[in-house]
């Protein structure tokens, strides 16, 4: 069976681990959990646990250089970008809510901005973690770098384990079937269904 590349995009160390940045990580050990594996770290600066079904990476270089480990991973277990899934935060996607989709652009995402750079082509395969936009004035590369707060922690749990669905989803089932369950079903923690 062919396996798949699931990297999931954060900064390393324990100061950053609370981070809305850091959604792909938190994202990366619930699947290495399900799976019964643990990180360990890998020569391509990036720690991994294999699974049956895919190779689960956190690249370690903090996340403006993330397509470094990433490319180094894709070379040495032979998988091509078709094949592979990037678990990010984004700012253009409301908290509670969840998308997949396959390229398309960064959105300033310098994660994002990274691997495309290196593998040479956008398309691959993102799952969209939401964590909405900074509030007022506040500067997006700030509210990025904070925790997420307290309200959203509550939440936050069941956020990842569904984030961990969509990636399963993809890899079970492909890009539509997934679109389909998971876009109707945000979670919407403030207000009524829009």
């Amino acid at each position: 069976m062919e396996r798949w590349l699931i990297a999931g995009l954060g900064n390393p160390g324990p100061e950053y681990a609370g981070n809305r940045h850091n959604a792909g990580f938190m994202v990366l050990d619930e699947l290495a959990a399900r799976a019964g594996g643990r990180f360990k770290a890998h020569k391509s600066r990036a720690e991994v646990c294999e699974t049956r079904a895919a190779i689960l990476a956190k690249p370690l270089t903090y996340m403006n250089l993330s397509g470094g480990p990433v490319k180094a991973l894709s070379d040495f277990y032979k998988i091509g970008p078709e094949r592979l899934i990037v678990v990010h935060d984004e700012l253009d996607v409301p908290y509670g809510a969840l998308r997949a989709k396959l390229g398309g652009g960064d959105n300033g995402h310098n994660g994002l901005k990274s691997i495309t750079k290196v593998l040479g082509t956008r398309d691959y395969l993102r799952v969209r973690f939401g964590i909405g936009r900074p509030p007022g004035r506040m500067d997006a590369a700030g509210f990025v770098l904070r925790d997420f707060a307290t309200a959203e922690r509550k939440d936050l749990p069941f956020l990842v384990d569904r984030a961990a669905d969509v990636v399963e989803s993809l890899m079970a089932r492909g890009l539509e079937a997934t679109q389909n369950e998971y876009h109707r079903a945000d979670l919407h923690i403030s207000g009524p269904p829009r």
